[in-house]
């Protein structure tokens, strides 16, 4: 991977730190993630400012769209365009105007952080949406997920360099993971794996969802808002995550490491063929 992006920010940096081993010292070359200010703007009306690695701008804005009910469907984003600025970075995203006219019941500001998907919401309404119920989906074998979680790190390119970023990456039933999308953020990570998925003009009900990070509300609502039905992170969940999982019916699945992993709802969805009970 490239350290620049296509508009000349760069994903990553490299500078010479120090780095101490215990009592060992060494002046070291290291390579540190960026984040930079990235402005949606709708229509010419700036909606919110986003912290977010610069790559893979095009598929954040799809998925974010859609993912925050800003569009229902993939052919409502009509234009969009990634200008340079500056300070950061301004996404020109073009929507039919009627969809326009609904954001302003949205309630987000101006400002969101790096590491919470929900900052800039201004009611506990826009904040705590409920999607609705997600389909039947296809069962995943255990020794299927466990595989995957083993090859996710090769993947995680940017990741290799900083160890600073997240990753959201989609299962598909045959191939194995196909997709990888990673930043700063984790939900900005699921925002540009949902994007990119919609594209390709995806199926959300057959495969799965792995996600490096914990998995808390926002990325169980983003998940179950495009239908995906299974959740699986390498870390814990949150308690509203739970019961958000278990009202959409979204299989949620919590320390995904190797062959371990703890299933907080609808079990149904993961096979186990050589289970026992201890």
């Amino acid at each position: 991977m490239d350290a620049i992006s296509e508009l000349g920010w760069t994903s990553y940096r490299k500078g010479q730190y120090d780095v101490w081993r215990g009592p060992t010292h060494q002046r070291k070359e290291d390579s540190v993630a960026e984040e930079v200010p990235v402005v949606l703007v709708y229509n010419t009306v700036p909606h919110v400012v986003m912290l977010t690695t610069p790559l893979n701008l095009e598929d954040f804005a799809l998925g974010f769209s859609l993912t925050e009910g800003i569009i229902q469907h993939p052919d409502e984003m009509q234009s969009v365009r990634v200008v340079q600025r500056s300070k950061g970075i301004e996404v020109r995203i073009g929507i039919p105007e009627q969809r326009c006219d609904s954001m302003h019941d949205k309630g987000r500001n101006m400002t969101g952080r790096t590491g919470c998907g929900l900052c800039g919401a201004t009611s506990l309404e826009q904040a705590i949406r409920r999607p609705k119920p997600v389909g039947a989906g296809l069962p995943l074998d255990a020794g299927k997920l466990a595989h995957a979680l083993r090859d996710m790190p090769s993947q995680q390119t940017l990741n290799q360099k900083t160890g600073a970023v997240h990753a959201a990456a989609w299962l598909d039933p045959v191939k194995g993971i196909t997709t990888v999308r990673e930043d700063v953020g984790r939900h900005n990570a699921l925002d540009k794996l949902i994007g990119a998925l919609a594209k390709a003009n995806c199926n959300f009900n057959e495969g799965w969802l792995l996600v490096t990070s914990r998995a808390s509300f926002e990325m169980v609502q983003k998940a179950a808002s495009v239908g995906i039905t299974l959740l699986a992170a390498i870390s814990a969940p949150t308690g509203l995550a739970i019961q958000l999982a278990e009202e959409c019916g979204l299989t949620l699945i919590g320390f995904a490491r190797n062959e371990n992993h703890v299933i907080y709802t609808h079990p149904h969805r993961l096979q186990h063929t050589q289970a026992s009970v201890a």
